[in-house]
């Protein structure tokens, strides 16, 4: 027999009288408004507000909540919408109890603590729609059931920037998914996380809302931007400033939300209506001659032109062709940003990607698993061995010798979204503090050795496979700052080291201790005249001459053997120069980059007074290099434009599509990648860009994370690393004063699970954010 809404209302009070308790008012007043929608033929639905709760009346909220699945009660909505004085756990088994007809879930940050959340996180929730506000985690991590939600609201997740790999996986039938005003940057990562929803049809990271040429928010009646943008400023207000305050960031689960009570389309309709057929839709062109996404229309009863604005936009919106990346990645998307989704879009889109964007490195269109790659391999090998010498082929027909290679990186990168980051931490050396990289190089011959110099003008070289401290030179004074250092080829045990008060040496870490010691002796240590204000050192590739530059428009020449300078070139540039490289193979062939706009091209056989050639980029160039193979040279100027040019000539190849950030500060500095196969950029943020260097297309986005949310992580320098394909190591830092610069080396081809130690440590920053490469 069905419990009456009476019934229930009496049983509660019984409850009450029993555990000696007063009956609590918004319980009644809600068994009170779910009586008046049963009689005016409503869903019957009861809402309780725990804000309202103390401790005491949980106990007869538990008899009552037994009596749910009998009753008249369809649905039970439990929401808190400010801070409450109910302990976090009765608010857990309270939701618990209510069991298969909780519907609705709304909880604030503020009243409860870490430990209540990843119990939500880890054990799950029976309800239909889930809204969470808290901004004490950074990675979104459910573990839990949640096989019943269908709509999850993660509004205004003022610390969420990441997504453990597998967080969707126990949630088969979410279909609306919204996390605006976040700080997820990342696509590739994004989508990852979110293909793993199957029934993902509705998605946003940013509110669309109508507007006229005087910026005025317009909303009408029938207009369905109502269903996704109509809050009350004066909250938004509230809540966005209580994430403010607490910015904790010490577990591996993010929830940060804001409910929007008009967006949940179950609960109040309309929210997933279409667009009215009167309004006219179109894209407009933006100054590059891009189509942009606005929509406007002339109103049929005042001439008043409307278009789109965004609101309470996440960081992952201001990404380049966001919007198409989207809809390609996640076919199965209706409507993206409150914007539904055509099928010219999705064909824009498809073409969108394709043309900027490399699904898989080396043009692979499909993932293929290592052991088949591994099966065909072998395959072909026995094939090729039962043929005569005379027509044996080493490698499939039309197909390069890297085939093999090339197939493995694809499929090891293609099950990879979250690579492995790795910081480096050194053993080997008795020191009282720890060091404060500033510049970091491999060595061009022994795999495992690199070089790094620090703030404090030490000079270490370490074994990055074991993290062993093998040669170290302490600054005793004479050097400041390293920025320049270079390895010879010829003579592997030796390296120019240079610092910004103008010192230059050659070191043979061969006689050079591994630690401190109380000898200062010069360890078979050459010193060369000095160099003022120096940013940048290069060795030729016959060892004998290398060539300084720094804040000045003079490059000097000296001579290795002798230790002499041979010469000062002076006004190269309009302005300093702050990277000189020279060619990987022609050692009188030289390449310098200024603050100037200009990158230009020289060679010592013709005393360098006028150049090669110059080319020229619309802001200050960082820095230059050489491609391996010395066919391209790779110019890196402020606010992430990167141009490759034929060495030859100087004309131009590519223009990599990286969007700027429009600051003047933002530092980008480029490298080559598997010989000159790709590119890796990096600049003042948290990114690491990955582009093809033959098409310009980009293959992946690393990003950099933090455990403190108030410092502002940033690239510093990076290398390829030249012996094993898809790896390399960043230089990465905080702005935050007091942390600590970190190397961290990246594998591409592994997977982390997202599982890294390195977010727990804080960078240091380093004062000189333009200096050298």
């Amino acid at each position: 027999m069905v419990i009456d809404i009476e019934t229930l209302e009496d049983r509660y009070i019984d409850s009450c009288r029993r555990h000696d308790v007063f009956p609590n008012s918004s319980i009644l007043s809600s068994l009170f408004k779910a009586e008046v929608k049963k009689s005016n033929h409503e869903l019957c639905s009861l809402e309780i507000l725990i804000d309202d709760l103390k401790d005491a009346d949980i106990a007869p909220l538990f008899d009552l909540c037994m009596n749910f699945d009998a009753s008249e009660i369809e649905a039970v909505d439990v929401r808190n919408e400010s801070s409450c004085v109910l302990n976090g756990e009765y608010a857990l088994s309270l939701m618990r109890a209510i069991n298969q007809k909780l519907r609705v879930v709304h909880l604030q940050d503020p009243s409860f603590g870490k430990d209540f959340l990843r119990d939500i996180s880890q054990r799950g929730l029976a309800c239909q729609v889930l809204t969470l506000r808290c901004s004490r985690f950074r990675k979104l991590n459910f573990m839990g059931e949640f096989m019943h939600i269908h709509t999850l609201n993660l509004d205004f997740s003022s610390s969420l920037t990441s997504f453990q790999e597998d967080c969707f996986n126990c949630m088969p039938n979410l279909m609306r998914l919204s996390m605006c005003d976040t700080r997820i940057t990342n696509l590739w990562t994004t989508v990852a996380a979110l293909s793993k929803l199957p029934s993902l049809i509705e998605l946003r990271f940013q509110y669309w809302q109508y507007c006229n040429d005087a910026v005025t928010s317009f909303i009408s009646s029938s207009d369905p931007l109502r269903n996704f943008y109509s809050f009350d400023e004066e909250v938004i207000n509230h809540d966005v400033q209580s994430m403010v305050e607490d910015s904790s960031d010490d577990s591996e689960v993010d929830f940060t939300s804001r409910h929007h009570k008009y967006w949940l389309s179950d609960v109040f309709p309309g929210w997933s209506s279409e667009v009215p057929l009167q309004n006219e839709w179109f894209t407009l062109q933006n100054e590059d001659g891009e189509e942009s996404l606005q929509a406007a229309f002339t109103d049929s009863n005042a001439d008043v032109s409307m278009k789109y604005m965004s609101r309470h936009a996440s960081p992952i919106c201001y990404e380049k062709h966001y919007r198409e990346f989207m809809i390609a990645s996640l076919p199965n998307l209706k409507n993206l940003d409150n914007m539904p989704i055509r099928k010219i879009d999705k064909e824009r889109a498809t073409g969108i990607f394709s043309q900027y964007f490399e699904y898989l490195p080396y043009k692979w269109k499909h993932k293929e698993s290592v052991v088949s790659i591994l099966q065909k391999r072998e395959i072909k090998s026995v094939h090729n061995k039962v043929q005569s010498s005379k027509h044996r082929l080493s490698y499939p027909s039309g197909k390069s010798q890297y085939f093999y290679s090339r197939s493995l990186s694809a499929a090891k990168l293609g099950s990879s979204t979250w690579p492995i980051l790795h910081p480096l931490s050194f053993v080997g050396c008795e020191l009282d503090k720890g060091f404060h990289p500033r510049q970091f190089e491999y060595h061009p011959s022994d795999s495992s050795l690199m070089v790094f110099g620090t703030l404090d003008g030490e000079v270490v070289v370490i074994n990055h496979e074991t993290e062993h401290i093998l040669s170290y030179i302490p600054s005793l004074g004479a050097m400041n700052s390293v920025l320049g250092l270079c390895w010879l080829k010829k003579y592997p045990s030796k390296l120019i080291a240079g610092s910004d008060n103008g010192s230059l040496k050659l070191y043979d870490i061969y006689h050079i201790p591994r630690k401190v010691t109380g000898l200062h002796g010069n360890f078979g240590c050459v010193t060369f005249d000095e160099f003022d204000q120096l940013t940048s050192v290069h060795v030729n590739s016959m060892d004998e001459l290398f060539l300084a530059s720094g804040y000045s428009r003079n490059v000097a020449l000296y001579d290795i053997n002798s230790g002499k300078r041979l010469q000062v070139f002076t006004d190269m540039h309009r302005g300093h120069i702050n990277v000189v490289k020279f060619a990987n193979h022609s050692p009188s062939i030289f390449a310098t980059s200024s603050f100037d706009h200009d990158v230009k091209m020289w060679d010592l056989r013709q005393k360098p007074i006028h150049p090669c050639f110059t080319v020229s980029s619309s802001r200050g160039n960082v820095m230059v290099c050489f491609s391996p193979d010395d066919q391209y040279i790779l110019a890196s100027a402020v606010d992430n434009e990167v141009r490759q040019y034929l060495a030859v000539d100087g004309r131009l190849h590519l223009v990599f599509d990286i969007a700027p950030t429009d600051s003047s500060q933002n530092y980008t500095r480029s490298y080559y990648m598997n010989g000159r196969d790709y590119i890796i950029s990096g600049s003042c943020d948290e990114h690491i860009r990955i582009c093809c260097a033959q098409t310009g297309r980009r293959l992946r986005d690393i990003s950099l994370e933090g455990r403190n949310l108030g410092s502002s992580v940033f690239v510093q320098s990076l290398r390829g690393d030249p012996f094993r394909d898809f790896n390399m190591s960043v230089l990465a830092a905080y702005m935050r004063p007091g942390s600590k610069s970190k190397i961290v080396k990246i594998n591409l081809l592994a997977s982390s699970d997202h599982a890294n130690k390195d977010d727990s440590d804080d960078l240091r920053p380093c004062p000189f954010h333009s200096m050298g490469g």
